[in-house]
């Protein structure tokens, strides 16, 4: 990967913001990042969809004719803000990516589709397909830190409006499983074998992968792995916006939970369109009343987990530039975590605790705030564990002292699931 990518120590920070449909999620992102660059701070907004950014902000064509992210196929040409020299919107262009990879791939392939006597598909055939949009929303993200920068990042702060929770965790999770697929049907010890490929061929009489295939499968590791590197970066967070109501508590919920699963660091919570307390409308006073119950029962798993909530006013009307979307910022987004692991990466969730020695078993823990005993299910399977928990499901490899042990117990026990391990007496070294 670049040098100037993720990892280097200038990195710009992330926000990450999602929430459930209908909560003004694209609102209070544009709203963040308008303020941050109107305080000095060099911002990008990067979006799914322009009409709904167009519908908030005055856009005009960005006065770079070719600015640095001219480069992303993902892309399309960064628009500026009237009246906010310091901020930039960055449109992801599904069918431009779509284009661009299908076209890559087939020109890697070109030997192959010749030797099947297959035509070439010319660039007006393509339209893109479902699951098109969320991988050209990664090479977006990834390509908005790293394609076309110089010794300094062009800005300090990526404001990224994602889709509803459930599809924002599914995403932030594809790298990693797509990374895991990649090393399951290519393993690394059959691409040791990759100069041996004709012998073996021959030996075991079935046809072995072609070089291009190799060469694709690494390409797309590296891919991959550069965007994991923005989702797990220290500097990455995530905002959730929710309006306060029965939805609000479950959307919450299924946050925390799917969030911590895949070690997402959520940092603030949004409570938006809060109606003003105290009208002497009855209908008006009841619906504040009934919004003030949910807002505490979303206060108090902020509360527990050291969470931001931010409470956003009703404006009672959609707003529209810079100066009508002042009151729904999240405010300052902090600067940096708390801990950083190696590269300025966040350190693993997971933690394991030696009690070998007073208990005769380790035990492994990881944070699931939110989660339940109904939703929660655990199967070891070879060297990983696949943990569900609240819908979501990961697979984890063990740590290698806990490959040669046996899954004896779990709990889920003060936010948090604990398993036990205990060595097994055929693989424990004596």
């Amino acid at each position: 990967m670049s040098p100037h990518g993720p990892e280097a120590a200038a990195a710009p920070r992330t926000l990450l913001v999602t929430g459930h449909g209908g909560a003004g999620r694209s609102t209070v992102a544009t709203a963040t990042a308008v303020a941050a660059a109107r305080s000095g701070v060099r911002t990008v907004l990067l979006t799914g969809d322009r009409a709904d950014i167009a519908a908030l902000l005055p856009l005009a064509p960005a006065p770079e004719a070719a600015g640095p992210l001219s480069g992303s196929a993902a892309l399309g040409r960064p628009e500026a803000v009237d009246g906010v020299p310091h901020l930039r919107v960055a449109a992801v262009d599904t069918a431009a990516s779509f284009r661009a990879a299908t076209l890559d791939l087939q020109q890697r392939i070109g030997t192959l589709l010749d030797l099947l006597g297959a035509a070439p598909l010319d660039p007006e055939e393509l339209t893109d397909v479902p699951g098109a949009d969320a991988l050209a929303l990664l090479r977006a993200l990834r390509d908005v830190h790293t394609v076309g920068h110089d010794d300094r990042p062009p800005w300090d702060l990526v404001v990224v409006d994602l889709p509803p929770v459930r599809e924002a965790v599914a995403l932030l999770a594809l790298p990693e499983q797509l990374r895991r697929y990649l090393r399951r049907l290519l393993p690394a010890d059959r691409q040791a074998a990759r100069a041996l490929r004709p012998v073996l061929a021959q030996l075991a009489g079935v046809p072995m992968p072609a070089e291009w295939a190799y060469e694709a499968a690494a390409r797309a590791d590296r891919e991959l792995s550069a965007v994991q590197a923005v989702i797990e970066h220290t500097g990455t967070s995530v905002a959730l916006v929710v309006e306060p109501g029965p939805r609000a508590e479950r959307v919450l919920t299924d946050a925390r939970a799917g969030l911590a699963l895949f070690g997402h660091r959520l940092t603030a919570v949004a409570a938006n369109r809060l109606l003003p307390t105290g009208s002497a409308d009855p209908f008006l006073a009841g619906l504040a009343a009934r919004q003030q119950d949910h807002l505490k029962a979303v206060a108090e798993p902020c509360a527990a987990d050291g969470v931001a909530l931010r409470e956003l006013p009703h404006l009672g009307a959609e707003p529209y530039g810079a100066a009508e979307l002042a009151p729904l910022s999240l405010g300052p987004i902090e600067h940096s975590s708390p801990k950083a692991g190696v590269a300025g990466m966040r350190p693993d969730p997971w933690t394991v605790e030696d009690l070998l020695a007073g208990e005769g078993h380790f035990v492994w823990s990881l944070p699931l705030p939110g989660a339940s005993r109904d939703g929660l299910d655990l199967v070891r399977r070879g060297d990983e564990l696949v943990v569900d928990a609240g819908g979501f499901r990961r697979i984890v490899p063990l740590p290698s002292a806990l490959r040669r042990c046996t899954v004896s117990g779990a709990a889920l026990r003060d936010g948090a699931l604990r398993v036990r391990f205990t060595p097994d007496p055929a693989l424990w070294p004596r």
